[in-house]
């Protein structure tokens, strides 16, 4: 390394305060990343070459900064960082190497996902105009250096002694769709080929234009578009298919400017050859691209954009619109993933195993077979295989999440509250194609499932992912999950019946639909705390055996119902009656501008405490019951997400205090309080901590009650005893110990609310 170099290394990217994090790149014998180490960086250095990694060792055995690895960086994932470090690098570097990277803008894309905010890549190369012929391939043209810097914001080039220095920030995190000109007239009617690699990669390439785009071209005259589509992948990049393994999955027809643009996307399964630049007049290079990456592309070409998007929709966001012409012919699964994505689907198989949530061998296999990934095209491998989070997939025009596929954890809980069997048949409400998938693969061939959604994007999706990776096995309809599947519900009704969206209220379709002796598991919303229930079909009636804490996107059907809400104090307060009945404000704002009445409970708990059950059953016993938000720091109601009654122009609500602290959770103590305003406040608060102190004496240690749930107009003299919610299409009777008879359901012992849930740490006293 020159002095030049380490000089406009040591100015532009700077060791931060307090030490930095570097990954350099194809680095060789380690030249570059001792000076890193040297300049206070903590350095990672990789490279693919095992022999140059040796001599680095043995020559630089006394730098205690650097961490030698041997991974191909266009393969291989990154070292995982240890625990006791932020994720990510303040300075990527790559120094003589970015000219062997065949599919180097894809790795740039990759790499600026792991730069910490503020940090830096730098880009270290010959110039091809100062290099011998004979040594071109050591080196970047002018349009190469372009096509490195596209994709950042904030883009500075140096020389240092005849080598160009590309120090690239700020990576900007959108695909621009872009045109071309006016298409000719005889070519409006083309083919799109897709095509992927054995590691599920999409083949793009960068056309003279300077957009990426897949390889298409015009239909010639009596040629088929499956036809046209292996043509120009094999004239333009070398690759060779049957026209066999050519299949049309939809014709897009869309207006640019005054040409009628029609397009066959067409989607090839298997090829042969080497891949080549063989039209150097159309294109610069061609690359293979993870699905992720795609939207941080760059200029995308527009009709590859929506071909894209057909194949696996929503891989790109913001696309224009286009008509589409969807082709019934199926094709087999397309095989591909890389060896990443096997290693993290079987460690979250392992941890939601590990957790207790999947016990029975058929879950456990599904989880380790189904490819979560692939119905996650546009999520990191890391956060579809994630076993803690949900992904959201569809959000409506504020941002708000509408679709998504759940945790792991809790999709493995709920089909095991299925007890599924190979063979049997099962309704899953809420499309996504994951969790069908899932059900699938435990029913194995002879079972089928059937997935209903509202929204004609999230069921082609579902179809589409399904033709992509799933088992055949699963049918995707469009419809409103209120009416179940009508038309698909097999003689006797289903085995199963899941819901996928939380909902306040039980569709008499589920019921009808569901086979007796069947069980359904449903996210319900009693009082707005959703719990997804598993309930046994007995003759007309639902029976409850199984409850887990979830939360899901909300129901958009027919049944989805307005929740009442009051705002007082000026927008401080909003009083909001889940179970879906007004209640009386008249005086409550007199009364909130009052003294605060506050009484103890008398219930201190230790940090590591369950109270999911408390709400609940305040929810169904309280008369009155509602619940309130205020802003965080609100002197008025000091919990941000409160349970509360309401009556007679006053209100009460349930608070807790920390009394005790500690170095360790377990430390922690906290006393509940109830608070209250208005001349009825003190008497309210009596009654609010009288059902506190119940709830501790009589349900803490008896978990949830048996839950039968009955059919809307069966008269009072026909239910049992029990505390009765009514809604709409059922009415649900909660036997709480002491005001019933029955024996009560315990508390599973894997639970990770009954593990982890803290009444101190969390405001809203949710789990």
């Amino acid at each position: 390394m020159g002095e030049v170099e380490r000089a406009l290394l040591a100015k532009h990217s700077p060791v931060p305060d307090g030490g930095g994090r570097a990954l350099d790149v194809g680095c060789g014998t380690g030249e570059l990343a001792v000076t890193l180490a040297s300049m206070g960086y903590t350095v990672e250095a990789v490279d693919y070459a095992e022999e140059a990694l040796m001599r680095a060792r043995s020559d630089h055995a006394e730098v205690s900064a650097v961490r030698w690895r041997c991974l191909d960086i266009e393969r291989d994932p990154l070292p995982e960082d240890s625990g006791d470090e932020e994720p990510g690098f303040d300075l990527i570097t790559l120094r003589l190497s970015i000219a062997f990277m065949s599919n180097r803008t894809a790795v740039l894309r990759s790499l600026s996902a792991q730069m910490r905010p503020g940090g830096a890549i730098v880009v270290i190369t010959p110039l091809a105009k100062t290099t011998p012929a004979e040594r071109r391939n050591i080196a970047l043209d002018e349009e190469e250096f372009d096509l490195v810097a596209e994709g950042f914001e904030d883009v500075s080039r140096f020389d240092a002694e005849g080598l160009a220095v590309l120090v690239l920030r700020a990576p900007d995190g959108e695909a621009l769709v872009v045109e071309r000109g006016r298409p000719t007239p005889q070519a409006v009617f083309g083919a799109s080929a897709v095509v992927t690699d054995a590691q599920g990669r999409v083949l793009l390439g960068r056309s003279t234009q300077g957009m990426w785009e897949l390889p298409a071209g015009g239909v010639e005259s009596g040629e088929s578009a499956q036809a046209a589509a292996v043509r120009e992948l094999a004239e333009e990049t070398g690759l060779t298919a049957k026209v066999a393994d050519a299949h049309v999955v939809t014709v897009l027809h869309d207006d640019r400017e005054d040409v009628r643009r029609v397009a066959a996307v067409v989607r090839i399964t298997a090829w042969d050859g080497e891949l080549a630049l063989r039209d150097a007049d159309k294109f610069v290079r061609w690359e293979w691209f993870p699905l992720h990456t795609l939207n941080g592309l760059g200029k995308l070409f527009a009709p590859s954009a929506l071909a894209l998007n057909e194949v696996w929709p929503g891989v790109v966001p913001r696309a224009p619109e286009a008509r589409s012409y969807p082709c019934a012919s199926p094709y087999e699964p397309v095989a591909g993933e890389p060896a990443e994505a096997v290693r993290l689907r079987e460690q979250m198989a392992g941890n939601v195993i590990r957790g207790g949530w999947a016990p029975s061998p058929r879950v456990q296999a599904a989880l380790r077979a189904v490819p979560r990934h692939r119905f996650l095209p546009e999520a990191p491998l890391a956060s579809a295989y994630d076993d803690d989070i949900a992904v959201a997939t569809v959000r409506d025009e504020g941002g708000a999440v509408v679709s998504s596929v759940s945790a792991p954890w809790l999709q493995a809980d709920m089909a095991e509250q299925l007890r599924l069997e190979p063979g049997m048949q099962v309704l899953e409400v809420g499309s996504g194609g994951y969790n069908a998938e899932l059900l699938a693969n435990i029913v194995g061939d002879r079972g089928r499932v059937v997935t209903v959604d509202l929204d004609p994007f999230v069921v082609r999706r579902a179809q589409r992912l399904c033709a992509e990776a799933g088992s055949g096995r699963v049918t995707a309809v469009l419809g409103d999950g209120s009416r179940g599947a009508p038309g698909h519900v097999p003689p006797g009704g289903f085995d199963a019946v899941i819901i996928t969206h939380t909902t306040t209220d039980l569709a008499p379709a589920w019921r009808e639909q569901l086979a007796k002796g069947g069980r359904l598991v449903v996210p319900l919303d009693v009082g707005g705390y959703t719990r997804a229930i598993t309930l046994v079909r007995r003759g007309d009636v639902l029976h409850a055996e199984h409850w887990t804490f979830c939360g899901f996107v909300g129901d958009r059907g027919a049944a989805a119902r307005t929740v009442p809400t009051a705002v007082l104090a000026g927008g401080e307060v909003t009083v909001r009656w889940e179970l879906g009945t007004e209640g009386n404000t008249t005086g409550l704002e007199g009364a909130l501008s009052g003294e605060r009445y506050e009484l103890s409970t008398g219930l201190v708990v230790a940090g590591q405490f369950n109270f999911e059950t408390l709400q609940l059953f305040a929810a169904t016993t309280l008369a009155g019951f509602c619940r309130l938000s205020v802003p965080l720091g609100s002197e008025l109601v000091t919990q941000q997400d409160a349970a509360a009654i309401v009556t007679d122009g006053s209100l009460a609500y349930l608070t807790h205090v920390k009394i005790a602290d500690g170095p360790d959770t377990a430390d922690w103590r906290a006393e509940f309080f109830i608070h209250a305003y208005g001349v009825a406040g003190p008497a309210l608060a009596k009654r609010f901590a009288a059902c506190v102190r119940t709830w501790d004496r009589e349900v803490r240690e008896s978990w949830y009650p048996p839950l039968s749930i009955h059919p809307a107009g069966t008269p009072d003299d026909q239910l049992p005893p029990g505390d009765l919610v009514d809604t709409p299409a059922c009415r649900a009777v909660f036997d709480w110990p002491g005001r019933g008879s029955r024996a009560h359901l315990r508390a599973p012992a894997h639970s990770p609310a009954g593990s982890a849930a803290s009444a101190i740490e969390r405001s809203s006293g949710q789990p």
